[in-house]
C-alpha cells in the first residue's frame, strides 16, 4: 500500500539522497543538486519553488517527486525530479507517483508538464517510462551534458 505525503521533513535530505544514489542513474555531482532542492524547500517553505511527493510503503520514503512552475508561463510545469529506491523499482510505485503528481499539478493551474532526461542507453527505461505514461519526445539537444550524452525533452499534456 503507497500512501503520499508533501510535507517536506529534515530527515527527507538524507532520505533523497539514499534514493539518487542507490538508484544508480545519476552523475555523483547531481546527488548534491536533488539535496540542495529539498533544503531550499525546508529554508523556504511555501515561498520555496520546488514542490516535492513523496511516495512511502510501510512508512518508508521509497519514492519522490520535485516539480514546479516555470517561471514567465502560464501553466507550464517542471518535473525536476522523480525516482524510486532502488529497491522498489519495478513495483508500479512511481506510476502512482507520478499519476499523483499530475493530480496536484493539475489543481495548482498545470496544464504542461516538461520532463527532460539523458540519450545514453542506460537511460532507455526512463524514456520508455515517460513515453509509457503519456509524455511525447518534444526535443532534443545532442552533446547537451557532454560529448556524446545529449539531452531528450518529454511533454505531457494535463
Amino acid at each position: 500500500m503507497v500512501t503520499f505525503r508533501s510535507e517536506v521533513r529534515p530527515e527527507d535530505v538524507e532520505i533523497v539522497r539514499d534514493i539518487i544514489t542507490s538508484s544508480g542513474f545519476f552523475y555523483d555531482f547531481e546527488v548534491p543538486v536533488a539535496v540542495e532542492l529539498v533544503q531550499d524547500r525546508l529554508d523556504l517553505g511555501e515561498r520555496s519553488d520546488y514542490h516535492f511527493l513523496f511516495a512511502e510503503v510501510d512508512g518508508k520514503t521509497v519514492s519522490y517527486t520535485c516539480f514546479g512552475p516555470i517561471a514567465a508561463t502560464e501553466g507550464s510545469f517542471d518535473l525536476y525530479w522523480i525516482a524510486t529506491h532502488n529497491n522498489y523499482r519495478g513495483l508500479g510505485i512511481g506510476n502512482q507517483l507520478i499519476g499523483e503528481t499530475h493530480r496536484i499539478i493539475k489543481e495548482m493551474g498545470g496544464r504542461i508538464v516538461v520532463a527532460e532526461t539523458s540519450t545514453l542507453e542506460k537511460y532507455a527505461p526512463t524514456r520508455h517510462f515517460y513515453n509509457r505514461i503519456g509524455y511525447s519526445e518534444e526535443a532534443h539537444i545532442n552533446d547537451f551534458y557532454k560529448e556524446g550524452d545529449g539531452k531528450v525533452f518529454f511533454i505531457k499534456r494535463l
